[in-house]
């Protein structure tokens, strides 16, 4: 009897050993990568890196010359400001654009490489055509005081610790393969901030969370996703009823590429996705590197320069109309303090209008008109003025925003119609964003892209339902992802691709009877419900650390 115990625990742990040695189930995505070897798309990418960093080196070498900064410390915290910005951006570009190309990838459209060399050309074209609204919705959640003390210690610890926050909370979910949001994790690190800059700062009236913004904010993020499931799920309904087309309701077989026409819906989709994720996504990054550029070189990009002579002249008629308005609307009670900067500052962030604020801003809006005028152009500016006048605008700007809003004080039609003309003009010297910005954006997105992209991919094409992806329904997800994400970027609102196209997926899944893998379907949703409480506990942390290292 010793003898066969032997013998059976010998044969138990030979197969032990044989079943550790066995490799792990390939994924569709693993065979698929094991029978491609093209090397051109990866050529055409790095040809177009080659080009797009030649392009950036010139501009900041030329930029950064024309400052005259005389000593190395704002190039050395210019550079490290940058370096993490970016990489939010490529750590994005591992979540939110890794999306666009699953359904093309399982669908048998696009060989794996080349959907991901393909979705990173889009996104870059994407982000050079966005229009920057989105960035400073974005920038209009943070604390005002930081905004206009970013080149303080307090102002790079903000950016420091919401962008570091995101890259870990963004790390860690793109590890476990979840598609999690970085719109999510940027917006939930940027409250982080403020309730921790409130928190530490209570007696001396510093601002939190723009809670009316945020809301705004966090609405399209929320509603984003379920209009995603409803919307792909009735698409595939409705396309079954009116299209004909059977091979279209089919999985993919035997790995060959689709019908001519199914195979361009398919790359139609993956191309809007890519491109309207580079226009919506890539800019949340752009704003807090606009940031970190006014911070540290103000000389060159508090003000944009490329505004004409002729466009400033524009501006000083504008002022002086603003300047007529305004005093039409002066309480008769106010008294105007040292600092109208001030003043407005402290109706920005309490959202209260005092007797002395139209006071204060009218003296804002004449201050930058004579200043303006005195100058010519805005790049005539004195460096050491830069910033100052930057700030001024900025608050005259954001101050218009808001009584607009409030309609307080009652400004007619027509005084609106002048006033928003102002701050249209006030905009445009202050919210640009240089073109080499968009190109390291996009370039930092489709190298994120390039390195990351398999865990999601893998996650959104085969975890997320129980059968294998049809064309309908890669189709549908896409179309549905694409306009979402068109139509927040026409209203200046961050959504998440992420969380859109993977519902999309589980929508038709859903709707076509499927079936759906209610594991993932729980990662997913926890992902979606923790992510914002998570960045914003981890950035505030970090802001209160950076703070103590700052002072």
């Amino acid at each position: 009897m010793r003898r066969f115990a032997r013998i059976e625990s010998d044969l138990m742990a030979d197969l032990a050993t044989a079943t550790q040695a066995l490799p792990k189930r390939a994924t569709l995505l693993d065979r698929k990568l094991e029978q491609t070897r093209s090397r051109t798309g990866v050529v055409v990418f790095l040809l177009a890196m080659a080009v797009s960093l030649g392009y950036i080196i010139f501009h900041v070498a030329r930029d950064l010359d024309s400052a005259a900064i005389p000593t190395v410390a704002p190039y050395l915290m210019l550079a490290l400001a940058l370096f993490i910005a970016l990489g939010f951006e490529f750590v994005n570009g591992f979540h939110d654009t890794a999306n666009a190309v699953a359904t093309v990838i399982y669908t048998h459209s696009l060989e794996p490489n080349i959907a991901v060399v393909w979705s990173g050309l889009c996104n870059l074209a994407g982000v050079l055509f966005s229009t920057g609204t989105v960035a400073f919705a974005v920038i209009t959640l943070l604390p005002v005081e930081l905004i206009l003390q970013v080149s303080s210690g307090a102002g790079f610890a903000m950016v420091f610790a919401l962008l570091i926050a995101a890259i870990l909370w963004n790390l860690g979910t793109w590890w476990f393969g979840l598609p999690a949001s970085s719109s999510h994790t940027m917006v939930g690190s940027i409250i982080g901030v403020g309730l921790a800059n409130q928190l530490l700062n209570p007696h001396i009236g510093t601002s939190g969370v723009d809670w009316e913004q945020a809301m705004k904010v966090l609405k399209a993020l929320l509603i984003s996703p379920i209009v995603g499931f409803a919307i792909a799920g009735l698409l595939i309904l409705l396309a079954k009823a009116l299209i004909k087309f059977p091979e279209l309701y089919e999985a993919p077989k035997n790995q060959e590429p689709p019908p001519l026409p199914i195979r361009a819906l398919m790359v139609l989709t993956c191309t809007g996705v890519s491109f309207f994720h580079g226009s919506n996504d890539g800019q949340k990054g752009m704003g807090l590197i606009m940031l970190i550029l006014i911070g540290t070189v103000p000389t060159a990009y508090a003000l944009n320069h490329a505004i004409s002579p002729a466009e400033v002249q524009d501006f000083i008629a504008a002022s002086e109309q603003a300047g007529r308005i305004l005093d039409r609307h002066v309480d008769p009670r106010g008294i105007l303090g040292e600092d109208a900067r001030e003043e407005v500052t402290d109706y920005i962030r309490t959202k209260q209008l005092q007797p002395d604020t139209i006071l204060a801003l009218r003296e804002l809006v004449e201050d930058l008109d004579h200043e303006v005028a005195l100058y010519k152009e805005f790049k005539n500016v004195p460096p050491q003025d830069q910033a100052n006048v930057r700030n001024d605008m900025y608050v005259a700007s954001e101050a218009l925003r808001l009584m607009d809003k409030a309609h307080n004080p009652a400004f007619t039609p027509d005084e609106r119609v002048v006033l928003m003309n102002y701050k249209v003009k006030v905009d445009k010297a202050t919210k640009f964003i240089p073109d080499w910005v968009k190109v390291a954006v996009a370039l930092a997105l489709g190298l994120g892209t390039m390195v990351g992209w398999k865990r999601v991919v893998v996650t959104v094409g085969e975890k997320i339902g129980k059968e294998q992806l049809t064309y309908a329904q890669g189709a549908s997800a896409g179309l549905v992802a694409m306009g979402t994400i068109f139509a927040a970027d026409n209203f200046g609102l961050p959504v998440s691709t992420t969380h859109i196209l993977s519902s999309g997926v589980a929508g038709t899944m859903a709707a076509n009877g499927s079936g759906l893998r209610l594991k993932t379907v729980r990662n997913i949703a926890a992902g979606w419900v923790f992510t914002l409480p998570a960045a914003a506990l981890l950035s505030g942390i970090l802001f209160a650390l950076f703070r103590q290292f700052s002072h």
